[in-house]
């Protein structure tokens, strides 16, 4: 795969379309889709039919309409960000394996943007009465509906929220849910959880002034600039700069026209406003991306005060709701090689190999598998336990450490490791009073520690060994039988306690000569012994 992933980022949302194309990565629909009821289900499909990640595609769909009969001229993108693995190492300009030293460069090395003037985003503008118009303003936009049936409203998805500390002027952009409310106003939820939005944390601070928080919402522009959005960055880090990092080069902002705001210049749709800080509007329900339904809940207020774009901009979304999603997938790869950075370079936590966030349903961040060479001590093993529970409050409500034999995308692999190596009594620990987490409201607040470990030798995994199956799997193929997909464990290992003679007899076993393991134990009878004692406990096995 390497050979095909661009060694640079692309410049904007446009070019990573290319790229893309380029690579078979993006399918075109042509024919007359609902923006309400049949794009996201249809996009969803490719999360919850079975495919493999290297099967999904980006989509762009060329002719939207809404269910009131409206067309739209402007074409809807979902998938281009993170569909898979692949198509978001393309937005970084790096394979797949290199994302977690991207970032770890990008937040080390910040790299201020520049400014420029008449910007690709503000080449078509709608402000002032054109916002209220029927038809206009938001309304005039395809925005779909992510989770027909359940939903309230269409909602932008694929968002950077941009707002600035009035003490300090860091800049703040955060992936919100925005719905449409009226023509020029939306719904924003930006979370009050502890390690929640920054850009909730600005708005305490113009509350307190008696001041309203300008805010622009872009929706779509630079991959480098969107992956930012998710990361829950520190609230004093410039993102901006961190993708600056992140491309190797600075990114382009201007000024936006109606709020006192830099914007990243080549946005496809750029929504400028003012968010009331004086009352709160229920906003909801929506699906969330922690798998449940957002209730209706008291939220923001953003009076739009300017709409501008691309003028061959495209509406970018992202599939959310229940995962695996696009929105877990852009978490998932950037996440994982963090979190081990962490553990490893902060905590300098020894033997640890991999971190492994469980995708399916649970989103990441309530489940995470830790990864431990053979043999590493148990001190080690709590203390990364503790360390990945605790580096974000809303991650790693459940933390089961397991060693490197086991694989932790496997869950039946992990309660099998579970099953037989730990003690609970030992092995468990509960840590109450954890801050709650990214969930429906009222979900338990405590943290549960599993050592699944190996901790002392055992014997081989009972599955032929590896050179059997492979043999045997290149007979199943020559017989064109249904295609299979292995799962570890698929052949049988060591796993320490394993003697030179019992492998003497197993290389026996497969050449013939079992009379020759007859005749080996013939002579090592023993009297008054009872059934099923273990031949070690009466002499000594090489």
């Amino acid at each position: 795969m390497d050979a095909k992933v661009a060694q640079r980022a692309p410049a904007d949302f446009h070019e990573q379309l290319r790229m893309l194309e380029e690579r078979g990565l993006l399918t075109r629909i042509d024919r007359p889709i609902c923006k309400d009821t049949e794009l996201h289900p249809l996009m969803r499909w490719q999360f919850t039919g079975g495919l493999p990640d290297s099967a999904r595609r980006a989509f762009m769909f060329t002719n939207v309409h809404g269910v009131d009969g409206r067309k739209y001229d402007m074409p809807v993108v979902v998938g281009a960000l993170a569909a898979s693995p692949e198509i978001y190492s393309i937005g970084m300009g790096v394979p797949v394996d290199q994302i977690g030293d991207v970032w770890t460069r990008g937040i080390d090395h910040p790299i201020a943007p520049v400014r420029i003037e008449n910007p690709p985003c503000q080449e078509v503008v709608m402000t002032g009465d054109d916002l209220r118009k029927p038809g206009g303003g938001l309304a005039s936009l395809p925005v779909p509906i992510s989770t027909p049936g359940f939903d309230a409203a269409p909602y932008f998805t694929a968002t950077l929220c941009v707002t600035k500390d009035p003490d300090t002027g860091v800049r703040n952009m955060g992936t919100y849910r925005a719905g449409l409310k009226a023509l020029d106003r939306l719904g924003v939820r930006m979370a009050s959880r502890l390690s929640g939005a920054g850009g909730y944390q600005h708005w305490l601070k113009y509350k307190a002034r008696g001041e309203k928080m300008p805010c622009a919402i872009i929706v779509g522009c630079t991959p480098a600039v969107m992956f930012t959005g998710p990361q829950k960055l520190r609230i004093d880090e410039d993102e901006m700069a961190v993708a600056g990092g992140l491309a190797g080069k600075p990114m382009r902002v201007c000024k936006a026209l109606t709020v006192d705001l830099e914007i990243p210049a080549d946005a496809e749709i750029v929504i400028e406003g003012l968010i009331d800080t004086d009352m709160l509007e229920p906003e909801g329900p929506f699906g969330e991306s922690h798998g449940h339904v957002a209730l209706e809940g008291f939220n923001m207020s953003m009076h739009v005060t300017a709409i501008t774009r691309r003028r061959d901009a495209v509406l970018v979304s992202i599939v959310s709701q229940v995962t695996p999603s696009e929105s877990s997938v852009m978490k998932k790869v950037a996440y994982e090689p963090l979190f081990l950075n962490h553990l490893r370079k902060d905590l300098n936590v020894k033997g640890i190999t991999r971190v492994v966030m469980h995708e399916p349903l649970s989103n990441l961040r309530p489940v995470i598998f830790l990864v431990f060479k053979q043999g590493a001590p148990q001190t080690e093993v709590w203390r990364g336990l503790q360390g990945a529970s605790s580096l974000q409050a809303q991650c790693g409500k459940i933390c089961i450490a397991v060693s490197d034999d086991v694989d932790p995308n496997n869950t039946d692999a992990v309660f099998w490791s579970m099953a037989y190596r730990s003690n609970p009594i030992d092995d468990v620990l509960l840590l109450p009073n954890r801050a709650g987490g990214h969930g429906p409201k009222g979900a338990a607040n405590s943290t549960l520690l599993i050592d699944a470990t190996s901790k002392t030798p055992m014997p081989p995994l009972a599955l032929p060994t590896k050179p059997y199956m492979e043999r045997a799997r290149e007979i199943w193929e020559e017989l064109g039988f249904p295609a299979i997909t292995p799962q570890a464990p698929w052949h049988g290992y060591e796993l320490g306690d394993w003697a030179g003679l019992w492998q003497t007899f197993a290389d026996n076993a497969v050449a013939g000569k079992w009379l020759e393991n007859g005749a080996n134990t013939w002579p090592r009878r023993k009297p008054d012994l009872i059934p099923e004692t273990p031949a070690r406990k009466v002499e000594t096995i090489k």
